[in-house]
């Protein structure tokens, strides 16, 4: 996860063409380079770490893509989850549960979004709540 220092400065404004040129940059690289990447990792994580080598690099994946869903889907997750006035999904350095878990603990979850709490609860114990990241700088 990326921590910013608390003094910094928030991210600069980007031009929307140089905007859609990097993430179609990225796409390219991520179908390019994403599976040559996987497999070297998995490999590398297995014959250094072992086995608990694998489970902390398959994490490390799960965060990244956790995060990424907090940026994607972050109109849909303040509509469907949150009540006007909650914390906002949507920061790129923050995954889905620990912005859950901040709904939750101020009460502004709607009906839904304790559902799918509660669906992560059964799964893991107080999941949202112990996912919680006080270290992430908010966006603007």
């Amino acid at each position: 996860m990326i921590h910013k220092k608390q003094g910094s400065t928030s991210d600069k404004k980007v031009k929307p063409f140089i905007g859609l040129l990097l993430f179609c940059i990225s796409i390219v690289l991520m179908i390019v380079t994403g599976p040559l990447g996987l497999i070297y990792g998995f490999f590398h994580s297995l014959f250094t770490r072992g086995f608990k080598g694998i489970g902390e690099f398959l994490l490390k994946i799960a965060i990244s893509v956790d995060q990424l869903g907090n940026v994607i889907m972050q109109h849909l997750l303040n509509l469907l989850w949150v009540k006007k006035g909650g914390y906002k999904f949507g920061n790129r350095d923050e995954t889905i549960s620990s912005a859950l878990g901040k709904n939750k603990q101020n009460n502004t979850l709607t009906g839904f979004g304790k559902v799918i709490d509660n669906i992560l609860d059964i799964i893991d114990a107080n999941h949202s709540l112990n996912s919680i990241d006080y270290y992430v700088e908010p966006k603007d």
